[in-house]
């Protein structure tokens, strides 16, 4: 009889539960405040760091986080592994899991891929961002927004731009937050993936929120605690429209439109384009908690790798 093997680790918040997800973001919380709050739960621990995309703060954050946690972080670049002379992605798996007690991986690839190494390797594996969903990401956005006003109950964030990875983390996350609403305007045609948006939205009936998807800002909501953009071109993609630009430019995050909502923050995963997707004064302005979602990268990827050595 054929041996099933289940994969692990983080590979979309859409599979963990709420509490598992409020503890992930209260973890990275008390890990901002004090990063020598732990008890080096990953000492001896060799993990892997494969990165194929290029990464500033994901790839800082969990390689320091795993250095201060007691692990030996070991990188491998786009190039270095025999993925790229034809080794399948099982046998990588199967050789790093007899190596590995853990796998970081960012890809352009599909998240089956990922899963695909885990099962092979029997290692739990975090997806530090792949085309579909950049789940580090959600759980850095969640912990920035207790940090910065406590009990999330209630919050209310307007996403503004591309329907992408960071925006499909974004969705599973709060969807988890009780009577959070979250309304993403994005530009026709660059919306949620389908599935995406009816998975966190059948979730939000369970906990009273309410995800929503609007395509021009005329209909947005009147109240918003937080406005959130990411640049337009996205990691590893290109689009396939010559005049994408154009359908973008509306979504543009300048001081006129911030002050539509004159009490709202404004958040950005970063890296920005200032002049495009956001205006200097706004991304480096007041009201602008970029720089601390930055910070709470290393805390967050601290907080995921501890709840990954935790898990059987």
């Amino acid at each position: 009889m054929t041996e099933v093997r289940q994969e692990r680790g983080l590979f979309t918040l859409a599979e963990l539960a709420p509490p598992q997800l409020a503890g992930l973001t209260a973890r990275s919380v008390e890990l901002f405040h004090d990063g020598g709050a732990h008890e080096r739960p990953l000492d001896g621990w060799a993990v892997g760091m494969l990165f194929t995309q290029t990464s500033t703060r994901t790839r800082t954050a969990f390689t320091v986080g795993a250095l201060r946690l007691g692990a030996a972080p070991i990188a491998y670049g786009p190039a270095d592994l025999q993925l790229n002379t034809g080794e399948s992605v099982g046998d990588t798996g199967r050789v790093l899991g007899s190596m590995l007690d853990a796998l970081v991986a960012r890809t352009a690839g599909p998240l089956d891929e990922l899963r695909e190494l885990s099962r092979h390797g029997r290692l739990p594996v975090v997806n530090a961002m792949t085309a579909q969903e950049h789940p580090s990401q959600g759980v850095c956005d969640l912990a920035t927004l207790a940090l910065t006003f406590g009990d999330l109950s209630g919050i209310r964030v307007l996403y503004v731009g591309e329907g992408n990875n960071t925006a499909v983390a974004l969705a599973h996350a709060l969807a988890t937050v009780p009577g959070a609403r979250a309304t993403f305007a994005t530009p026709a045609g660059y919306g949620l993936p389908d599935a995406e948006l009816q998975a966190a939205r059948q979730r939000a009936e369970s906990t009273g929120a309410a995800v929503e998807q609007i395509h021009t800002l005329e209909p947005a909501p009147r109240e918003v605690d937080v406005l959130y953009t990411t640049r337009w071109q996205t990691t590893g993609t290109r689009k396939p429209d010559p005049g994408w630009r154009e359908d973008f430019r509306p979504f543009h995050v300048g001081e006129e439109l911030l002050d539509r909502w004159p009490r709202a923050s404004f958040m950005h995963d970063l890296p920005a384009h200032r002049g495009d997707e956001v205006a200097a004064r706004v991304l480096d302005g007041p009201r602008s908690l970029a720089w601390t979602q930055a910070a709470m990268k290393l805390s967050s990827a601290m907080a995921v790798l501890e709840w990954t050595a935790a898990a059987p």
